[in-house]
């Protein structure tokens, strides 16, 4: 289309198409839209839509990537919900202080994410169960130095996501 832009011309040509099929996996037309809007934003800030040869599976593969982000972020609100049902009414937190942490463990979620899965699981091994270097090696059947580099890189990524 002439004297239209390249993420313009890839919206005008392939959103509704993107939204029906991220409609089709989750059956909620809201969230679709929702979810197909963040994937063009994906592409607006890459600064790359010129270079896009084939947009419906480059566009899919964003749109997975964002479905994968919301079904984690779903499975971490609920496993919190959970723990926090099974404390005494008396040390539940407040609203705000459940909203505050629910944000702290997304904002963990997004830091690790991109890092290989034994970075990650060592990383929640450690914080959330508590576990030591030896079982955490023993349950990841690495060396416990291993475990140390894993935990290094994990603690870097947290620290260079934290807002300034």
């Amino acid at each position: 289309m002439p004297g239209v832009n390249p993420v313009e011309a890839l919206y005008l040509d392939h959103h509704a198409w993107l939204r029906g099929w991220i409609n089709r996996r989750l059956d909620n037309r809201s969230e679709a839209a929702d979810l197909a809007h963040d994937a063009f934003v994906s592409v607006i800030k890459a600064g790359q839509a010129a270079d896009i040869r084939e947009p419906r599976p480059f566009l899919a593969t964003i749109a997975q990537r964002l479905l994968a982000h919301r079904h984690r972020r779903h499975v971490l609100e609920a496993a919190y919900l959970e723990a926090l049902a099974a404390l005494p009414e008396a040390l539940a937190p407040s609203p705000e202080e459940r909203l505050l942490a629910l944000e702290a463990l997304q904002q963990i979620d997004r830091a690790l994410d991109g890092l290989p899965a034994p970075v990650r699981e060592a990383f929640l091994l450690a914080q959330f169960e508590g576990l030591t270097y030896d079982q955490i090696a023993q349950r990841l059947q690495v060396s416990a130095s291993s475990v140390k580099q894993y935990l290094t890189r994990a603690n870097r990524q947290c620290l260079f996501a934290l807002p300034a």
